[in-house]
């Protein structure tokens, strides 16, 4: 077993790449198993499935920042915001 005791990883920074990682995986087997053309949303540009997880991921990294600035520690209300948001940038993007 590595030792990993500098880096100061909780459980739950490990389910945080723990899931990032699986949504690459399960994206990677999308990509391969059903491969999609390019659609254009609301911001009328061409994107992919990756392209929607990007924007969903980016969105929801800066969700929490403003969520810890303006309300506080309580991050399960950003996670499901950020939830909703995803499904919206993958609904409507």
């Amino acid at each position: 077993m590595f030792d990993l005791a500098w880096m100061a990883w909780t459980w739950q920074t490990g389910l945080f790449f723990a899931g990032i990682a699986s949504l690459l995986i399960v994206m990677t087997l999308l990509a391969i198993y059903s491969p999609e053309t390019e659609r254009v949303g609301i911001l009328r540009i061409p994107t992919t499935r990756g392209d929607r997880l990007f924007i969903s991921l980016l969105g929801s990294a800066f969700i929490h920042l403003a969520w810890l600035g303006l309300v506080g520690l309580d991050l399960w209300w950003a996670s499901g915001l950020s939830l909703l948001y995803a499904a919206l940038v993958f609904r409507t993007v």
